[in-house]
C-alpha cells in the first residue's frame, strides 16, 4: 500500500502529458484486442442459432444461443466492472476473454455431444468474452477529455469492424479446416475463435501497461494534477445517466432481437450458410465501420442528438426487415440499417454516460449499463424467436420498434442536459 509521502510522486507520474500518452497507447492497444475479439465473436454469432436449433431439434429454441451469450454477459458484466475498479482493466479484459475461451471449448463439445443444456451454459460461458469487449470502449474513455471522448471510444468500436466482418466469412474455411481435423459438423469456424481469444489474452496482458483505469484513479486522488483531474473527473448528473443507459439497452434490444433471427429466416428461405455469413457481415459492418464519425459527431454536435440519430436509422431498419421481409436483398440492407441504429446510440450513450457519471460512480454505473443491456438483449432474443413463430419475421421488427419510441418520447428530458467540464 501505497505511504501518504509518495503522493506527490504519483501526482507527477500522473501529469497531463503522461495522461495524454497513457491513453494514445491505451487507445491503440484496445483496437487491437477488439480485432481480436471480433474475429472470435463474429464466428461464434453467425452459428449460435443454427448449433441451437440443430442440437434442440426444434427452431423454436434457436434464438437461445444468443440469449444465452447476452444472458452470460449481462452476468459477467458487473463482477468485471468491480474486478477493474479494483485491480485495472488489463486483468479484467484478460479475464472475460479466458471465460469465453473455456466456453468455446464447450460448444465444440456439447454439439459433439448432442447436449443441448451443455451447450446453452458455453454459450453463457461466451458471453465473458462479450462483456469483455463491450468493456473496452469504456476502457478508452478512462483517460479521455471531453473534445475527444465520443471520437476514442468510437476508435476502439470501429476496430471490431476488421474482425467482426471476417469472423463470420471464416465459416466456410472454418468448417473444411474442422472437417480435417475431425471437429464436430458446424464447429470448425470455433477453431478461429479459440485461437483469437487466446491472442487476446495474452495481448491484454503484456500491453496494456501502465492501466488507463488505475492511472485514472491515481491522476483524480493526486492534488497536484489539476489539469488533468479536471478531464477525469465528472460532476454526477444521474438522471442523465438514467436516460443514456436506457438509451444504449434499448438500442442493444431492438438489435439483438431482429439479427438473432436472421439467420433462421433465411435458412427457412432457403440460403446457405455462405449467404447467412455474408449477411451478417455486413449488418456487423454496419455496427462498427463508421462509429468513429458517430463519436465524432456526439463531440460536436451532442450525445443526445446522436443517439435520436440512431433512432432514425433502427427506424428505417425495422420498416425495411418488415416490408421487404421476402427478399434476402432488403433484408440484408435492413441489417446493416440496425447496424448503423446500434453504433449511433451505442456510441454516443455510452459517451454521455460516462459524462454524466463522477469518477467514483463511473464504473459501478458503466457495469450496470452493460448488464441491463444485455439482460435486455437476451430478454428480447428469447421472446422473439417465439414472436417470429407467432407473427413472423416481418411482425417482429414492428413490434420491437415500440423500444425506439420510448428513447424518442424520452429524449426532451435529457436533451440539452450535456455534461461539461469542471472548473477550477
Amino acid at each position: 500500500m501505497s505511504q501518504p509521502g509518495a503522493r506527490p510522486a504519483q501526482a507527477t507520474d500522473a501529469s497531463a502529458p503522461d495522461v495524454a500518452g497513457v491513453q494514445r497507447r491505451t487507445v491503440w492497444v484496445l483496437s487491437a484486442g477488439q480485432v481480436l475479439g471480433g474475429i472470435a465473436f463474429g464466428a461464434t454469432l453467425s452459428l449460435g442459432a443454427v448449433l441451437a436449433a440443430e442440437v434442440s431439434g426444434d427452431d423454436s429454441f434457436s434464438g437461445l444461443a444468443a440469449a444465452a451469450v447476452t444472458l452470460g454477459t449481462a452476468v459477467l458484466a458487473v463482477p468485471l466492472a468491480a474486478f477493474a475498479r479494483r485491480f485495472g482493466r488489463r486483468f479484467s479484459l484478460a479475464l472475460g476473454m479466458a471465460i469465453a475461451l473455456v466456453g468455446v471449448v464447450l460448444v465444440v463439445t456439447a454439439v459433439g455431444l448432442d447436449l443441448f443444456p451443455l451447450l446453452l451454459v458455453a454459450f453463457l460461458l461466451v458471453g465473458g468474452g462479450q462483456a469483455a469487449n463491450l468493456q473496452s470502449r469504456f476502457a478508452a474513455v478512462d483517460l479521455a477529455t471531453d473534445a475527444s471522448r465520443g471520437r476514442d471510444l468510437s476508435i476502439v468500436v470501429w476496430a471490431t469492424t476488421i474482425g467482426a466482418v471476417l469472423g463470420p466469412n471464416l465459416t466456410g474455411p472454418g468448417e473444411a479446416l474442422g472437417e480435417a481435423i475431425g471437429m464436430p459438423p458446424l464447429t470448425g469456424p470455433y477453431v478461429f475463435t479459440i485461437v483469437g481469444q487466446t491472442l487476446g489474452i495474452l495481448l491484454y496482458l503484456i500491453a496494456l501497461r501502465p492501466d488507463p483505469l488505475l492511472t485514472a484513479q491515481r491522476v483524480v486522488a493526486a492534488r497536484g494534477a489539476e489539469r488533468a483531474a479536471e478531464a477525469i473527473a465528472k460532476v454526477d448528473r444521474p438522471a442523465l445517466a438514467r436516460y443514456a443507459i436506457f438509451a444504449v439497452a434499448a438500442a442493444h434490444g431492438v438489435m439483438v432481437s431482429v439479427m438473432a433471427m436472421t439467420p433462421v429466416h433465411l435458412l427457412h428461405h432457403g440460403a446457405d450458410l455462405t449467404i447467412i455469413g455474408f449477411t451478417l457481415s455486413l449488418h456487423i459492418l454496419g455496427m462498427y465501420a463508421l462509429s468513429p464519425v458517430f463519436g465524432i459527431l456526439s463531440d460536436r454536435v451532442g450525445r443526445v442528438q446522436t443517439i435520436l440519430v440512431g433512432q432514425a436509422f433502427l427506424v428505417a431498419a425495422l420498416l425495411t426487415a418488415s416490408f421487404g421481409q421476402e427478399s434476402t436483398t432488403a433484408v440484408t440492407i435492413a441489417l446493416m440499417l440496425l447496424g448503423l441504429g446500434w453504433s449511433a446510440s451505442t456510441v454516443a450513450g455510452s459517451a454521455l454516460l460516462t459524462e454524466a457519471s463522477s469518477e467514483a460512480m463511473r464504473t459501478r454505473r458503466q457495469g450496470f449499463s452493460d448488464f441491463v443491456m444485455s439482460i435486455v438483449g437476451a430478454g428480447g432474443a428469447i421472446i422473439a424467436g417465439f414472436v417470429l413463430g407467432w407473427i413472423g419475421y416481418g411482425g417482429l421488427a414492428l413490434v420491437v420498434g415500440v423500444a425506439v419510441i420510448a428513447v424518442v418520447a424520452l429524449s426532451p428530458l435529457a436533451r440539452g442536459a450535456r455534461a461539461v467540464p469542471l472548473r477550477g
